[in-house]
């Protein structure tokens, strides 16, 4: 009775290491499309408060001329937080202020090796907003 019991429990043998195996590589991939895809998100983020910060500070100007001053501050941003070269920057004059629109696609390897690319695209208006309005 105790031989048909050792022998049956044989087959589990070393299921162990494979399961090890298999949650190390998949933690190894969640964690390579964190390191790739946070960064990106992030310059977005702050991209966008940038752009409104912009926009605002724009619109607030006495004199001068406020589209080109807050085109020269996006692009500026934009290259501090690496944005793509073919990023499309509109900046035009709107009833009580600015608006800016921005638009770009960055590409990003959530798996490694090329096996899969993410297309991170970043489409936002900025434009004052409450009291600046009136």
């Amino acid at each position: 009775m105790n031989n048909i019991l050792i022998k049956s429990r044989q087959n589990q043998h070393g299921s162990a290491g494979v399961k090890m195996v298999v949650v190390l590589v998949v933690l190894f991939l969640i964690g390579h499309a964190a390191v790739n895809f946070i960064p990106v998100a992030y310059q977005g983020a702050n991209f966008k408060e940038e752009m409104q910060t912009a926009v605002v500070q724009g619109s607030a100007l006495p004199t001068g001329n406020p589209v080109a001053t807050t085109q020269v501050r996006i692009k500026q941003s934009a290259d501090t937080n690496n944005l793509p070269e073919d990023t499309i920057i509109d900046v035009k004059q709107i009833k009580g202020g600015l608006q800016a629109h921005v638009f770009y696609v960055k590409k990003v390897n959530i798996l490694p090796f090329g096996i899969y690319v993410y297309n991170y695209k970043f489409d936002h208006t900025a434009a004052p907003v409450g009291f600046l309005m009136k």
